[in-house]
């Protein structure tokens, strides 16, 4: 959880990233770098509804970018937030 998270597990060569998602109200600078660095290693990005309150609410931690490993939660979450 958090974007210096997500980049280091990017970064690695055993990396298993289905992909990330962005809180609604993650910054754009935040955003541009995140999606750089997903786009490096041929990852997807999904900015999704919920803001980082509520992220906070849900897993105890602040944060605006979630790196799942999970494919089969990754598809179930885009599913959720794209319709």
């Amino acid at each position: 959880m958090g974007f210096d998270a997500a980049v280091q597990e990017l970064g690695s060569p055993k990396t298993k990233t289905a992909g990330l998602l962005l809180a609604a109200d993650v910054s754009p600078k935040t955003e541009k770098e995140i999606r750089f660095a997903a786009e490096k290693h041929g990852k997807t990005v999904v900015r999704a509804e919920f803001t980082m309150d509520e992220a906070e609410s849900a897993l105890g931690k602040r944060v605006g970018v979630l790196l799942v490993l999970d494919e089969g939660l990754y598809g179930s979450l885009i599913k959720g937030i794209t319709g």
